[in-house]
């Protein structure tokens, strides 16, 4: 398997200009290939005089759009531009872009950016038959549903797990305090220095921290019964949000030292391949690294306090279709009848292994990867990653409210703070 790097950047605001980066990302031009098939519907008939298609994604996934895009483009005698733009930019250059009437036909992203999106009339429902959601993970389509209407395809999901050093730790910890005794007695014995590698930063990381905040009794925001997020309760402004803050002090620098601010996300993988913690909490774009490194590794649950399961934020990578990209008709074509396939899901997770949320796909690719089962199953339970634009205020405030409370602050004020940031930045 390969590294990814980091999820793609959660919320994030439109602003500025459109970038060069859009000069210079790679650019795959399928050539159009005459009449070619009958086509499908309303598609081939507005490709008979050509077309061009433009989708947006990210220089390791281009690649894999390619069967896709060729096939669309010998059914259809529709010419498909694949564009990269970094995932870190291009939630923000989509709705610039959008607003400036040079948006693209597709752009693939997380879902939690659909909030943002709708709100700025960047993106259009996809209409789905039964029998096609049907075919996919039950999570994913969830996470790609906005006010009860389905805005992406979804094409993999991920969510954070407890890796741990067999070697090490032959057994999974059935709760966090089983975990701590552990690292405690294998740092006691010379065999690592550290108890756990968790990410948390001179900043804090609301995303790593979510699970334990939520196995301490803790919510982000309330759900309707039909699933979506209520902006207007606010979880971390609850009492039980404070309690929940004080396992991070419990566990922090100046409590029993499991959790600390010298390691981030950009040394917590280190921390775990260098050997000097038997476990790690992390997500699958760091199974490249611990495979490179030799780690005999097994995959569980990020482990809660006592009985309380901790629920990781699951994320869901999808494809969406720009309501004012020049071919909607094409666009909308293209994401159902020729995207959502199993050959497809496959080609993107060889290139960036996650589980794919086509059911097809996925029961084809654990037969020979036994850690995608382990990888769905440590999502299950979780909460979807919400998506609303109020979660763009949550992310600054309360990571560094995290890592304020890890390192010695008082847990209730210190969340009270937060909370009335959020809550101002939300109204």
């Amino acid at each position: 398997m390969r590294l990814r790097t980091r999820r793609d950047t959660p919320g994030g605001t439109p602003g500025g200009r459109l970038p060069a980066v859009l000069l210079a990302g790679i650019l795959l031009a399928v050539a159009a290939c005459g009449q070619g098939g009958a086509g499908t519907g309303r598609a081939a008939s507005q490709s008979e005089g050509g077309g061009t298609l433009t989708i947006w994604t990210d220089d390791k996934r281009a690649p894999a759009l390619k069967a896709a895009a060729d096939r669309f483009s010998k059914e259809t005698g529709v010419t498909v531009r694949i564009q990269t733009v970094p995932g870190e930019t291009r939630q923000v250059d989509f709705v610039t872009a959008s607003q400036g009437g040079k948006a693209p036909d597709l752009v693939m992203g997380a879902h939690d950016w659909i909030g943002n999106l709708v709100r700025n009339g960047a993106i259009d429902p996809i209409t789905m038959t039964e029998d096609q959601k049907a075919a996919f993970n039950a999570l994913a389509l969830k996470g790609v549903t906005f006010d009860g209407q389905i805005y992406g395809i979804p094409f993999a999901l991920e969510n954070v797990v407890l890796f741990r050093n067999t070697d090490l730790a032959p057994d999974a910890p059935e709760s966090f305090e089983d975990l701590v005794a552990a690292g405690k007695r294998l740092k006691s014995e010379g065999k690592v220095s550290e108890v756990l590698a968790f990410p948390v930063g001179q900043n804090g990381d609301a995303y790593y921290g979510y699970p334990l905040y939520t196995a301490g009794g803790g919510y982000l925001f309330g759900q309707a019964d039909d699933g979506d997020y209520d902006p207007g309760d606010l979880g971390l402004a609850r009492p039980e949000a404070a309690e929940a803050m004080e396992n991070f002090a419990r566990y922090g620098e100046k409590g029993e030292g499991v959790l600390k601010r010298s390691i981030g996300t950009d040394n917590v993988a280190s921390v775990f391949t260098g050997g000097k913690s038997a476990f790690l909490v992390g997500g699958p774009w760091f199974i490249s690294e611990i495979q490179k490194a030799g780690i005999d590794y097994d995959i569980s649950p990020v482990p809660g306090f006592g009985d309380t399961r901790a629920k990781p934020f699951v994320g869901v990578q999808a494809l969406f279709v720009a309501s004012k990209g020049p071919s909607k008709v094409l666009a909308q074509e293209f994401a159902t009848n020729y995207f959502a396939q199993p050959d497809v899901a496959l080609a993107f997770y060889r290139a960036d292994p996650r589980p794919p949320a086509l059911i097809a796909a996925f029961d084809q690719a654990k037969t020979t990867d036994e850690d995608l089962p382990k990888l769905l199953s440590a999502g299950e339970g979780g909460d979807i990653m919400p998506a609303i634009p109020a979660m763009n205020a949550v992310w600054d405030p309360w990571g560094k409210a995290i890592a304020a409370v890890v390192g010695g602050a008082d847990p209730a004020g210190t969340t009270q703070s937060a909370a009335e940031t959020i809550q101002s930045a939300i109204e």
